[in-house]
């Protein structure tokens, strides 16, 4: 591996299923495909929006190993590894990496809550050495609002001296702008990106790397485009249609409303289909959300 490390537009890949609920390799791989030719920079696949963790061990193995032989190169590829079991996160980091994946977004352990940050430095810490790969690129993945686990400032320094080497990037989806922010002016050599497209013109103006968000799996060239004209006079008026289009999936539960446009860009329902606990998107939600997406002029 290069020592590459992403920039811009990532895509949290929505993982389509077959009716016996097994992940349905083939229609993730022309996802996956699409979503390059469309202008993703990187695939963070098996993220949250992905319902990576409704997703087994051996499954997410496959379905990456699938993704590779079908000729997508690891180069653009950052999967989540990160899980609530010290070995489990170890098996998937070590299997990405075996297999050239750039990068890994590791969540913390995420179970056991109100965790200070010796534990979460020692979590991280034993999935490095254990690894023990120098190869290893790792972006940090905040998500309190789901996970209920904060990486603090001070975390993110201690890891950043202990594996400068490692720990390249942060993901922050927090929600919270001045956390993003904060972030991005106490290290400005880590990798950040946004968790929503939102921030991604502040972010950039802040020198952050780019944006990790759900959203690109139908809206990836208009995402695209604002990250490449961030320093042009019309850059604010791009940010401004993404984020209209942005704020109608959130008026819906994301995952199945993505899921929703994207089965009906492909003219298969069966891309509809979500795992438990998660419900598809009703007949009702899923014909206001094409109405309020026509309005805008939307087109996947």
């Amino acid at each position: 591996m290069s020592g590459h490390v992403f920039r811009g537009v990532l895509v949290p890949v929505l993982t389509p299923f077959r009716p016996d609920l097994s992940p349905d390799v083939d229609a993730f791989v022309t996802h996956c495909r699409w979503l390059l030719n469309r202008g993703a920079h990187g695939l963070a696949v098996f993220g949250t929006t992905s319902e990576a963790n409704s997703i087994g061990l051996e499954e997410r193995m496959a379905l990456l190993e699938h993704l590779i032989d079908s000729g997508i190169s690891p180069s653009v590829l950052m999967p989540g590894t990160g899980t609530s079991a010290l070995t489990d996160t170890v098996r998937l980091t070590a299997h990405a990496v075996e297999h050239g994946c750039a990068g890994v977004l590791v969540l913390p352990p995420f179970y056991y809550k109100a965790i200070d940050d010796d534990g979460l430095f020692a979590s991280y810490s034993e999935i490095i050495q254990r690894v023990g790969s120098d190869s290893l690129q790792v972006y940090l993945y905040h998500i309190p609002p789901i996970s209920q686990v904060h990486l603090s400032l001070k975390l993110i320094g201690r890891l950043l001296s202990a594996y400068e080497n490692t720990i390249v990037g942060l993901k922050d989806s927090s929600g919270d702008w001045s956390n993003t922010e904060t972030v991005l002016r106490e290290y400005p050599t880590l990798a950040t990106f946004c968790g929503s497209e939102v921030f991604l013109l502040e972010t950039l103006r802040k020198g952050g790397a780019g944006s990790i968000t759900a959203t690109a799996n139908v809206n990836v060239a208009e995402i695209r485009k604002t990250f490449e004209r961030w320093q042009e006079g019309n850059a604010n008026k791009l940010q401004k249609e993404i984020n209209s289009v942005r704020k109608v999936f959130e008026k819906y539960p994301l995952i199945p409303s993505l899921k929703a446009i994207t089965a009906e860009f492909y003219n298969s329902s069966d891309w509809c289909r979500v795992r438990p606990p998660l419900r598809a998107l009703s007949v009702t939600d899923t014909e206001g959300l094409i109405k309020s997406l026509t309005n805008l002029g939307f087109k996947m």
